[in-house]
């Protein structure tokens, strides 16, 4: 889209909706569409019969023969009558279609747009306000709504009636209809002028309110720090800002959208005055008539042709009232469509994680069922399978990584964590520990260098299950609407209740649990909101541990729990890495002593590595740290 905002009705962007529209419902839109053309051609027919109704009491007006003329106009009546019986069944017919179509089609756009949200990599909603993609779901989809409901049967109705319009008065009268068409080109000028200006703010008023409600759940987001920092004149200031821009671009266009009705009213009032005066001197001059009918011209033409007049430019005030909505309803629908086109995030990886079976020989067998060993099931080129224990041999291989090609953020990254062992990275905010654990789960994948999972590259691997093989923690807790029993069994959705309840136990989040209100059946909300900071990380935990997986990252699992609760979850911990090949990042270095291995970062490379006792004899970086949190404490 241009820099100015400037753009017309995109017609691809239409074409795509109607051709949706047709694959959800092939049988019901033609039903939809019949009754509209129906309806539509049964509106524009009175005029014709009118005619035919004034021609024939012309013809026994001189001889004043009512009865004969009553026995032509009564059958003509009877017949309109029953038109319009249909036409009232056919509109009653298309509404309450359009009804199922529209809420079925947005229901189906719904699920299209989070089932491919889904899909997208982490860097979508890095990128983007999560206010902004919430539009889509509510503001942009209401204009789709106003689009399929109510803009696209109208338009059409009224474009059906335009065209059988047009169709009787060059039927009735050429000379009559150029008239009406030199009005009506008028009407086109003045409605793409201000049409044009319309469009164009409608478009940027949809951008605004997208910007708008993005800021809104940004800042409901971080109340709370609004309030520490007394921000909230600045917050409602930039508040102020953003909604000024919404209502300068909403008051022009609707500004542009109001005027317009009235003028193209107007201009059709004049149009009927000057076919009036027009009609008028024709039947004076005794002029000829031009026609297909080859009719004579008199009054029973010039009377239907004022009603024909009005109704065709009525049509074509409902058609420029109607484009408004249609500009709206398509930038929502382009909005939306973007989202569902969005690059998904790419898995060429074809090596899956399966349950095992090992028998006394060592050979290894897939088991339909749960067994508590996993493998890595390579298939290959000739057709044959390859089973691989999952040990969790995890290793980094010259890792470069930039989250933008300009700018690498980690050097040259070499990790070797053996089954079994639990490797730290240390370092200051910024240095890169998080963006290495990222890079082990490819929520990004690395620039340069080699990562392989039981000696396995793990580009090969799936990424669905390159995931479900690793446990995550992460600093920040995210809790669903449900249960806390529902919240655990997020971590593996067929785990039995004793499971979930075990998990908690190893967590040491069953103590608090269980003096909630409803215990494992409390009711959760808004991210956990009645529960502390320390309590929410404590569900996190045992929604990793009943999992059970091989791999565990813990990204600042302890952050927020309080010395005390600390060594609770700590012997959880320590229980729930038994065994398995653990990733711990920390503040806390006292967490982290017991580690086989301590890497210590800085500027995204690794300037420091050993165990605890060696890196203390060393006395470099990570005795600094150390040695300044024991000060600290």
């Amino acid at each position: 889209m241009p820099a100015d905002g400037k753009r017309k009705i995109n017609f691809s962007v239409l074409g795509r909706v109607f051709k949706m529209l047709h694959e959800f419902y092939p049988v019901l839109l033609p039903v939809v569409i019949i009754c509209i053309i129906f309806a539509s051609v049964t509106a524009a027919i009175p005029a014709i019969f009118q005619q035919k109704v004034i021609a024939s009491i012309e013809n026994w007006y001189e001889i004043r023969d009512w009865a004969t003329a009553k026995t032509e106009i009564i059958p003509k009546v009877i017949v309109l009558g029953v038109f319009y019986c249909l036409s009232l069944i056919a509109i009653t017919l298309q509404t309450q279609l359009m009804a199922i179509i529209t809420q079925g089609f947005l229901g189906n756009m719904r699920k299209k747009m989070f089932s491919g949200m889904q899909k997208l990599p982490i860097r979508y909603f890095d990128t983007n306000k999560h206010g902004d993609i919430m539009s889509h779901y509510t503001n942009d989809i209401d204009t789709l709504r106003q689009l399929v409901s109510q803009a696209m049967p109208s338009l059409l109705q009224a474009s059906i009636i335009v065209v059988t319009v047009f169709c009787i008065m060059i039927y009735y009268s050429v000379w009559m209809t150029l008239v009406v068409i030199a009005g009506v080109l008028v009407m086109t000028l003045v409605s793409k002028n201000i049409g044009g200006g319309s469009a164009k703010y409608f478009i940027r008023q949809q951008r605004a309110i997208g910007k708008t409600e993005g800021y809104i759940q940004e800042t409901m987001s971080g109340q709370k720090v609004v309030k520490v920092f007394c921000h909230e004149k600045e917050a409602q200031a930039d508040f102020d800002k953003i909604n000024d821009e919404l209502y300068e671009d909403s008051r022009r266009a609707h500004a542009y959208a109001n005027c317009l009705g009235p003028i193209i009213m107007n201009i059709g009032n004049v149009l009927y005055v000057i076919i009036a005066m027009v009609g008028g001197l024709f039947l004076l001059s005794h002029a000829k008539n031009l026609s297909i009918s080859g009719m004579a011209f008199d009054l029973s033409i010039v009377v239907p042709f004022l009603n024909m007049t009005k109704q065709f430019t009525g049509n074509i005030n409902q058609v420029s009232q109607q484009i408004n909505a249609i500009v709206m309803g398509v930038a929502g629908a382009q909005r939306i469509f973007e989202v569902m086109d969005a690059e998904p995030e790419a898995d060429d990886g074809y090596v899956k994680l399966v349950n095992a079976v090992i028998d006394e020989n060592g050979n290894i067998t897939e088991s339909q069922k749960r067994t508590g060993i996993w493998a890595w099931k390579h298939p290959h080129h000739d057709g044959t399978v390859t089973y691989t224990k999952l040990e969790g041999d995890v290793r980094l291989f010259d890792v470069d990584f930039g989250y933008t090609p300009e700018k690498i953020v980690l050097h040259n990254i070499d990790v070797y964590a053996k089954p079994g062992q639990k490797i730290a990275f240390v370092g200051a905010t910024g240095a890169g520990k998080t963006t290495i654990t990222n890079l082990l789960n490819r929520f990004y994948d690395i620039a340069d260098g080699k990562i392989r999972f039981d000696g396995i590259n793990i580009n090969k691997i799936n990424k669905s299950d390159l995931r479900r093989s690793l446990g995550i923690v992460l600093q920040d807790t995210n809790l669903f609407t449900g249960t806390v029993m529902d919240n655990i069994r997020y971590g593996r959705l067929d785990a039995t209740d004793d499971e979930c309840i075990e998990a908690a136990r190893l967590a040491g989040a069953d103590d608090f649990i269980t003096r909630l209100p409803s215990g494992y059946d409390t009711e959760l909300s808004n991210n956990g909101a009645n529960l502390s900071q320390g309590q929410r990380q404590l569900i996190a935990i045992a929604r990793a541990a009943v999992g059970d997986p091989p791999v565990m990252i813990l990204d600042e699992a302890t952050s927020s729990i309080d010395t005390r609760t600390e060594a609770i979850v700590q012997r959880g911990m320590d229980r729930l890495m038994k065994g398995r090949t653990v990733f711990v990042i920390a503040h806390r270095l006292s967490t982290i002593k017991n580690s086989d291995v301590i890497m210590v970062l800085e500027h995204g490379r690794i300037i420091e590595r050993g165990s605890h006792d060696d890196l203390i004899a060393q006395k470099g970086k990570y005795y600094q740290l150390y040695t300044g949190a024991f000060e600290l404490e």
